[in-house]
C-alpha cells in the first residue's frame, strides 16, 4: 500500500497526514482478512483475549496487516488517554500515522515502539506459513514513570495538534499505565508464544477450506477481487470458473452463503469501508469507484450490510472535527 499527502483546508485539524492511496489489493489480501476474521471469532482467540486483559489489564487486538483504524478502539480495557486522543481528528491523524509506521517497521518479530504522545506500542506479527498476514497489537502503556521531560514532549505533541495540554486530557495522561520495561517484555514473549499457535490454527483453517471449497468458487473469488471495480455479470463469472450459470449459481451459494448479487456487493462494500476512511474522498466517489452504478443503490446495501450509513460511519469515525479536546 502506498501513500500520499493529503492537505486539508486551515479550518480542518487534519494537517499534513498521509493517507493510503487506494489500489486494486489482490485477492490474497481478501483472503487474509477473512482468515483474521475467523481466528477473532474462534473459541482459542476469545478465551485467550479473556484471559490475557484480566491478568494483565491491557486490551489485545488481532487486525490484518491493511488495517487503518486505531486497534483498541471501543475495547473495555482501552486507555482514557487514548480514547480522548481518538476523538480528536487531529491527533487521531498522529496517532493513525504511527501505528502504520510501525507496522511498516514490523518484520518477522515482534515490534515495539514509542508514540508521539509517549506511550509503548507493540505488534506481533501473525504468519501464515513464510507470509505475515496480521498482528497481535498490545499497547497504550508507559514502561516507566514519566520524567518531565516526557511530559513536556507530550504537551508539545499535543499543542502542534491544536490542543491544549489542560483539563480531562492532562488528567488522563497524569492517570497512564505503568508497566514496568522487564514485565512488559515478559508480556510481549508470551503474546509471541500466542501468536506461533494462531498460526498453527491458521495453517489448519486454511487446509481446510481448500479441501471444502469447490474449485469453481475459489476461481470466482479470485475472479470478482480482480474485477470488482468493474461491471460483472453472473455469466462472466460463471464462465470463468469454467460451469454453466445454473451449476454456477448452486454451488456458489451453497459454498458462501450468499447469491452471486450480495456476495459482489459485499465485497464492494468491504473496499468502499476503506476508501471512506480518507476523509478528502467524497461519498459519490467512492460508490462509483467500487463498483456501484448509483449512489442511492451504495447508500441502501451499504445500511443494509453495516446497520448505519456511509455518512454516519465517517461522522462516527472523524466526529468533532472542529472541535478540541478540553
Amino acid at each position: 500500500m502506498g501513500w500520499e499527502p493529503a492537505e486539508i483546508d486551515s479550518k480542518s485539524q487534519w494537517k499534513k497526514v498521509r493517507f493510503p492511496v487506494i489500489k486494486k489489493t489482490e485477492s490474497r489480501l481478501t483472503q487474509n482478512r477473512e482468515l483474521i476474521d475467523m481466528l477473532r471469532r474462534s473459541r482459542l482467540f476469545r478465551e485467550y483475549e479473556n484471559v490475557f486483559s484480566k491478568a494483565t489489564g491491557l486490551p489485545l487486538a488481532l487486525r490484518p496487516v491493511d488495517y487503518w483504524q486505531l486497534e483498541h478502539h471501543g475495547k473495555k480495557q482501552e486507555n482514557p488517554f487514548c480514547a480522548l486522543l481518538g476523538k480528536n481528528p487531529a491527533t487521531l491523524g498522529v496517532c493513525l500515522q504511527a501505528h502504520q509506521d510501525m507496522i511498516d517497521h514490523t518484520g518477522v518479530l515482534p515490534h515495539t515502539v514509542t508514540c508521539p504522545f509517549g506511550l509503548t506500542e507493540t505488534a506481533v506479527p501473525l504468519k501464515l506459513g513464510t507470509d505475515v498476514i496480521g498482528y497481535l497489537r498490545i499497547g497504550q502503556v508507559l514502561r516507566h514513570a514519566p520524567a518531565k521531560a516526557d511530559t513536556a514532549r507530550v504537551s508539545r505533541a499535543l499543542e502542534r495538534c491544536g490542543v491544549p495540554f489542560k483539563g480531562d486530557i492532562r488528567k488522563a495522561w497524569e492517570t497512564n499505565p505503568l508497566i514496568p520495561s522487564d514485565k512488559y517484555q515478559a508480556i510481549v514473549r508470551l503474546l509471541s508464544f500466542f501468536a506461533e499457535q494462531l498460526s498453527a490454527l491458521t495453517n489448519q483453517l486454511v487446509v481446510e477450506r481448500q479441501n471444502a471449497e469447490p474449485p469453481l468458487v475459489q476461481k470466482a473469488r479470485l475472479y470478482i477481487e480482480k474485477h470488482k471495480t468493474e461491471a460483472l455479470s453472473l455469466a462472466d463469472v460463471a464462465r470463468a470458473s469454467g460451469a454453466s450459470v445454473y451449476h454456477f449459481c448452486k454451488v456458489f451459494h451453497k459454498a458462501t452463503g450468499l447469491k452471486f448479487s450480495d456476495y459482489v456487493a459485499r465485497v464492494r462494500l468491504e473496499d468502499a469501508r476503506t476508501r471512506l476512511l480518507n476523509p478528502s474522498l467524497r461519498i459519490s466517489e467512492i460508490a462509483y469507484d467500487v463498483g456501484f452504478q448509483s449512489l442511492t443503490q451504495f447508500n441502501r446495501r451499504f445500511r443494509r450490510v453495516f446497520g448505519q450509513s456511509p455518512t454516519e460511519f465517517r461522522a462516527r469515525l472523524f466526529r468533532q472535527t472542529s472541535s478540541k479536546i478540553v
